[in-house]
Formats: structure tokens, sequence, C-alpha cells
């Protein structure tokens, strides 16, 4: 009998990921779409865009740093902040935080996060410069 099937080899044969010479596998969406940014990177821009906003009416916002962070350093009151102004001090400059978290747990959608982003941005920043926040951003308050 003759057989067509060739003879095993005696070693264990290698498997390579490119079985079918179709390459390496990539990732599963290209960098600029926005399934590949994190939800953190997604409210970062978020709060870039607010402050943005803001800076071509107050130009001496170019001196504040604003930070986002995940949850509040330290909650004791009933309700938990979205965020908090710190004013300049001789040793560094003046600061606006807004907490992540809080933010996103108040919001289903991402129109309504952007919405309350910019609520919580002109807030602080209205806390930061002694002055209302509808003088900050007319459109407060407004859907």
């Amino acid at each position: 009998m003759d057989s067509s099937v060739p003879p095993r080899p005696s070693e264990p044969r290698i498997r390579r990921r490119d079985r079918h010479g179709r390459g390496m596998r990539g990732p599963v969406a290209p960098p600029q779409v926005p399934l590949s940014s994190s939800r953190a990177d997604t409210f970062r821009d978020l709060v870039l865009d607010s402050v943005e906003r803001l800076e071509r009416r107050f130009p001496q916002l170019v001196d504040v740093e604003f930070l986002v962070m995940e949850v509040p350093p330290d909650v004791r009151e009933d309700t938990v902040p979205l965020g908090v102004s710190v004013p300049a001090k001789k040793d560094g400059p003046a600061r606006v935080v807004i907490y992540r978290r809080p933010v996103e747990i108040r919001t289903k959608s991402r129109d309504e996060r952007a919405t309350l982003v910019h609520e919580v941005v002109v807030e602080q920043v209205a806390d930061l410069l002694g002055l209302s926040p509808e003088s900050v951003d007319p459109r407060y308050g407004q859907d």
C-alpha cells in the first residue's frame, strides 16, 4: 500500500500565530478612532474643551492649573464634591480639580457628561475668580 501521507517528524512543530500568511494581528481599532481612547482620556478631553472655551473670555486662566482626579481624597460630608478650586499660593499656581468618578456616576450619556463637566468647570472658575457662574459663562444652567 502506497500512502500519500508523509511521515511525522520526530520533533514537535512550532506553532505560529501567522498560520495562514495574513501577517501579525494588530489592534482592534486604529488610534484615531474613539474606541481606542479610555474613559479617563475622554473625560480629560471634555475638561480641556471646557477650559479652552473659558480661556477665550478670561486670558488669566492660562496661569491656572486644571487637574482631573478619580475621586476626592477625603469625603466626610453627605455630598461628594464634583470639583474644587484652590487659590494660588506663593509656592504654586491656582488649581481647579475635577473629580471624574462622581461626575460619571451622575450622568448617563456623553452629552450629559459634557454638559455637567462644563458646569463644574464654570462653577470652580467662578469661585476662583470671585464671580458668579452666569458672568463666567452666560449659558450656564441652560440646556
